[in-house]
């Protein structure tokens, strides 16, 4: 069966075919013969005691249940590719029955993005940014030969002259509608401000959206504003944007054009026209692959009109490692970028960049984006450009890392794994208990037919089945340790006994009837000891190998 979706182990997803003990390709026939023999042996109405009444139920259900998928071809494909899991997507009903394999992957696939998008709609979708500028330029400008020390100490001065805290919410209105809330706090030497906006976007079909905006503060005054989407073709769609903010110093109206298309399969193109106090036309061309990413951008407008060219490179490891650098030139002078990012937890990416610049000077920016949330911590060290204030932004955020990260990241993240590796187990004990509780249940229900089976096998001195043990089975010859990893399944095995043959099929015999997995995640087999004819036999065979007995070659040869 081809595996769910998800990777994780999932108990419950019972294996059908390995229940009713067929092939994949099982034909109806042989889906029906299989159905009606498991049938006889769980139907309630053959036990009288409460507890076996109870358990015979559970297990009938199951059966009833796999023969119900199985026999359904619409329900059996969809179960051949996803599982059980796959089943109980919602909207199978209203899907046409008549589908190949890969249209029913492409329909789950909708199926389970539409599931998203509804438990996406039920949240918030909180987003935030905190940044917090740090003034330490008298850390180094204090070196240099103008430089004037203030009385009263000889400590560097170092100071947080600026503070940005932006939040936002999304809160879905209808199943095309959506309102998001945000707000912002600035402050810069002792002076700042704030704002808040209403957004409300309707999605008008799957080829565009459009939103209106209002936005008041004590910055720039009130806002409204309008913004439009739409897809022109599959490789190229369209943006435009108005607005009017009313400033104390009038009405001032804004308006911006964006067009963008894909130049070819990591290729996109960009083309953008912006009117109101800062005018410009900009185009730029982005290239994004799986190893790298690419910008190359020029803009012509007032007051600032600059080249830049940027460039990642990422690696292809466990923690999304990249490296990056850029240069940007213009009006204002130029600036060299450079850094590097990585993926620190689960949630959290970590990032350090130095910025190098005429006039600017040198700046260390440090970023930690955790799940929605985004910490910035741009450190201007100086306004010269000093070799020492570049060395020391470069090094000393590698060094810092190296160090926090062997001393505190990798010490939580190993905490983290074990604790997750506990709860597994944990989870995994009792599923197995309950999987072994089932199990335990159907060899009772058994008892009966199996003694009917071994007195007509031995009357015909046919198939008797001695001894049979499921599970790993490892090289120390304890048997304490041998039998903690296996279980025993004569009782199992002799009830599928028909007609002095016995045939398992190529599913995991976990799912047979009256087998549980003893040992998850490690291979299994399953060893036999028989009698055919008066003779005795032995075979070993692999978990999801087909057996079929007797046959000669299992035979023991005795010494004459």
């Amino acid at each position: 069966m081809a595996a769910s979706l998800d990777d994780d182990v999932d108990f419950n997803n019972q294996d059908y075919y390995s229940l009713l003990n067929v092939r994949k390709e099982a034909t109806l026939e042989e889906l029906k013969a299989s159905y009606r023999r498991l049938c006889m042996l769980y139907h309630p109405d053959k036990h009288r005691d409460p507890e076996l009444k109870r358990q015979a139920e559970q297990l009938f259900n199951q059966v009833h249940q796999a023969f119900e998928v199985l026999s359904d071809p619409h329900a059996r494909a969809i179960y051949d590719l996803f599982g059980k899991k796959g089943l109980e997507v919602e909207g199978w009903e209203v899907v046409e029955r008549k589908r190949t394999p890969a249209e029913i992957r492409e329909e789950y696939e909708r199926l389970q993005r539409e599931r998203e998008e509804r438990r996406l709609q039920q949240r918030t979708n909180p987003k935030g940014t905190i940044s917090v500028g740090v003034d330490a330029t008298d850390l180094f400008d204090r070196y240099d030969e103008d430089f004037e020390e203030m009385p009263g100490g000889g400590f560097p001065h170092i100071e947080m002259n600026k503070m940005h805290i932006s939040q936002s919410i999304e809160a879905p209105l209808t199943s095309s509608d959506t309102a998001v809330l945000s707000g912002s706090l600035s402050t810069h030497n002792g002076t700042g401000g704030g704002n808040i906006n209403l957004t409300v976007r309707r999605v008008m079909s799957a080829k565009g959206w459009g939103e209106v905006e209002f936005g008041a503060g004590d910055i720039l005054g009130p806002l409204i504003g309008f913004k439009v989407f739409r897809n022109v073709t599959q490789r190229c769609f369209l943006t435009a944007q108005c607005g009017l903010q009313f400033s104390p110093r009038g009405l001032r109206p804004s308006c911006s054009l964006m067009t963008a298309r894909h130049l070819d399969q990591n290729t996109m193109g960009y083309l953008q026209w912006r009117w109101g106090p800062n005018s410009a036309m900009t185009t730029s061309v982005v290239r994004d692959t799986k190893s790298s990413h690419f910008t190359l951008a020029v803009q012509l407008g007032v007051p600032h009109s600059y080249l830049m060219m940027s460039y990642q490179y990422k690696f292809q490891d466990e923690d999304q490692t990249k490296v990056k650098g850029s240069v940007k030139t213009g009006w204002f002078g130029t600036v060299l970028e450079y850094g590097a990012e990585r993926k620190i937890s689960r949630h959290s990416v970590l990032s350090a960049t130095v910025s190098v610049g005429v006039p600017q000077g040198v700046t260390l920016k440090i970023k930690l984006a955790r799940a929605s949330q985004t910490y910035l911590f741009p450190v201007h060290l100086t306004d010269q450009l000093l070799p020492s204030a570049v060395f020391y932004a470069t090094a000393g955020p590698l060094l810092v890392y190296l160090a926090v990260h062997k001393l505190v990241i990798v010490p939580y993240t190993r905490a983290q794994k074990e604790e997750e590796l506990e709860l597994q187990r944990k989870s995994s004990a009792t599923d197995i208990a309950k999987k072994k509780q089932e199990a335990e249940s159907a060899v009772l229900l058994m008892q009966e037919s199996v003694r009917r089976i071994i007195e007509a096998e031995e009357s015909k001195m046919g198939l008797i089945i001695l001894n049979a043990w499921y599970g790993t089975f490892v090289s120390d010859t304890s048997q304490k340790q041998e039998k903690a990893k296996v279980i025993d399944v004569t009782v199992p095995l002799q009830c599928l006994v028909k007609d002095s043959k016995l045939i398992l099929t190529e599913a995991s015999k976990a799912g047979l009837p009256g087998f549980y997995d003893p040992c998850v995640g490690e291979e299994k087999s399953l060893k036999l000891l028989y009698q055919f004819r008066g003779v005795m036999h032995q075979v070993i065979s692999a978990d999801t190998e087909p057996l079929r007995i007797p046959k000669q070659s299992h035979r023991i040869e005795t010494e004459s």
